[in-house]
């Protein structure tokens, strides 16, 4: 089992892939999932699926706004007093921002915002967790990035923009906490069948007056697997990056898109 009695924080969890990663993580032999969001329902709900799946893993919910440091020591703080150690952080919180937009015409204190979430605040939970991971010796840590910034696509600027930031500093952190036998990496998204896309879906398809198979066809032509992956396909990718399996990864960039984007 991909994360056998390990104790795995999870921040961002929402309805799409940040509930999945939980979910996942506790199917796959955690011990405790540590569960972070701004939103308590959004943990209360998490923690119902999981206690669900009548597994031993344990559940911790920590309502965090990532962009408050404070917030973030203390998720930190009562996960090493509830369990001792923290073995795994999947960094999924993220604010999109405006959609669409252009670069040119862009409000920059929308990305101000954006920067604050995604880089800042997963900067702000990373440097919390990171010096419990070096008192173990050991701990690994995922950032969810987005194909967006390999592969341009319309409207998203400011949110790829935010995450090409967090892709560099990911390199940054591997090569510093290498010596502390902390991995660290990056995957990166594409289009990823779950609630974000199903109601951009179908909110095209009411737009445009036509079935959502007519939305989702062109979509799927363009991906060598002939279909979009769902956030389940991309959460489990995701926590194979912080399993033991990954032992040897890190600094790395994984692409999650089911063959949409090959560098």
């Amino acid at each position: 089992m991909l994360m056998r009695n390990k104790v795995v924080v999870v921040s961002g969890v929402g309805p799409g892939l940040g509930v999945k990663l939980a979910i996942h993580a506790a199917r796959e032999g955690a011990h405790a999932v540590v569960l972070a969001t701004r939103t308590a329902s959004k943990l209360d709900e998490a923690e119902r699926r999981i206690l669900d799946l009548a597994t031993d893993c344990q559940v911790l919910k920590v309502v965090t706004d990532i962009t408050d440091k404070a917030q973030c020591k203390y998720l930190a703080d009562q996960t090493i007093e509830r369990f001792g150690r923290i073995d795994a952080l999947v960094n999924s919180a993220f604010v999109h921002g405006n959609f669409p937009e252009q670069v040119e015409g862009a409000d920059l204190d929308i990305w101000r915002e954006v920067f604050n979430t995604n880089v800042l605040g997963t900067m702000n939970l990373t440097q919390e967790v990171v010096p419990h991971m070096k008192k173990q010796g050991n701990g690994a840590i995922v950032m969810i990035n987005t194909q967006a910034t390999r592969k341009p696509f319309p409207g998203e600027s400011g949110y790829a923009a935010s995450k090409g930031a967090l892709a560099v500093a990911v390199k940054y952190l591997a090569k510093e906490l290498g010596q502390y036998g902390i991995r660290a990496n990056s995957i990166y998204m594409g289009w990823m069948w779950g609630a974000p896309v199903q109601g951009y879906v179908q909110h095209a398809a009411a737009e445009l007056n036509v079935p959502q198979v007519q939305i989702i066809e062109p979509i799927a032509a363009n991906i060598a697997l002939g279909r979009m992956p769902t956030d389940d396909d991309c959460a489990k990718a995701a926590l194979f990056l912080v399993s033991d399996y990954a032992n040897a990864i890190t600094g790395a960039a994984l692409d999650a898109n089911g063959g949409d984007f090959m560098p």
